[in-house]
């Protein structure tokens, strides 16, 4: 009986030692783990004292204005560098031939709506881009501006929607829905133009058109706080469609698009 109480004594006292050498290991990798972390926030803090710009990722909306339509954005951004940062976009953008403009249509002489002269389509596009991002100068202090630098390329699905116009035949008094180009070739017809059809009528008859696209830009963060993002975005963009776009009647077509813009852009870093 003394032998099995001296045995389990024994395994007693070796499982104390071991639980208690395991305790202070345990304790050994918290500590270093709070000292790395706290050196980790405190060389942070340091570089956003600096102005830099140190983040995990990001995320941007956009309103942007081109000199052929207008759209908005969507941008995550992944921090690879502090100066690096591997981005992807998504865009929904209209697009306009330059030489649009709208007049007023008359019915009876009084004015109705207005209307786009030759138009033949509409252009929607989605776009999915990746890219990078590379800063130029950080802001130097909480009140400065940084400028980066970004590229990006991806594929873009065009979406091509007739333009329907609402006409009424002097005649019958008829009402019926043309483009300009029926309304060109039908020269037998006595049909008055009363206004465009409206965004909700031609979806029916959609035809998709893919393209490539890229994108080059200058962006200034002006924002206050360097975990949100106020910024402004200027720089060219690109799309080649692997067939020619109809946009209006007697317009010679074009498979490759070129413009500038302009965006106002919101987001927050992590």
């Amino acid at each position: 009986m003394s032998k099995l109480f001296l045995t389990l004594f024994a395994s007693f006292l070796v499982f104390q030692v071991f639980a208690q050498d395991s305790t202070g290991v345990s304790r050994m990798r918290s500590q270093d783990k709070r000292n790395a972390k706290r050196q980790r926030i405190n060389n942070m803090l340091k570089m956003e004292e600096e102005g830099d710009l140190i983040f995990n990722k990001h995320n941007i909306f956009g309103i942007r204005l081109a000199t052929d339509g207008y759209g908005i954005n969507f941008e995550k951004g992944k921090f690879r560098t502090p100066s690096r940062t591997f981005i992807y976009s998504f865009e929904l953008n209209e697009k306009h031939d330059p030489k649009e403009h709208h007049i007023s249509a008359t019915s009876d002489g009084i004015n109705v709506s207005t209307v786009v002269p030759f138009k033949i389509n509409n252009l929607y596009e989605f776009k999915v881009a990746v890219g990078q991002q590379h800063l130029i100068g950080g802001k130097g202090n909480k009140n400065g501006v940084a400028v980066t630098a970004l590229y990006q390329g991806g594929l873009t699905l065009g979406l091509l929607k007739p333009y329907y116009l609402d006409v009424q035949n002097r005649v019958t008094g008829q009402t019926q829905r043309k483009t300009f180009e029926e309304l060109a070739t039908d020269t037998l017809s006595d049909d008055q133009i009363t206004g465009a059809s409206g965004f909700t009528v031609g979806w029916g008859n959609l035809k998709y058109k893919p393209a490539v696209n890229a994108k080059q830009a200058l962006r200034f963060d002006y924002g206050r706080l360097n975990q949100t993002i106020t910024a402004i975005e200027v720089g060219l963009t690109e799309e080649f469609y692997f067939s020619k776009i109809p946009l209006a009647y007697l317009i010679p077509q074009k498979s490759f698009f070129f413009n500038a813009y302009v965006q106002i852009m919101f987001g927050s870093r992590k």
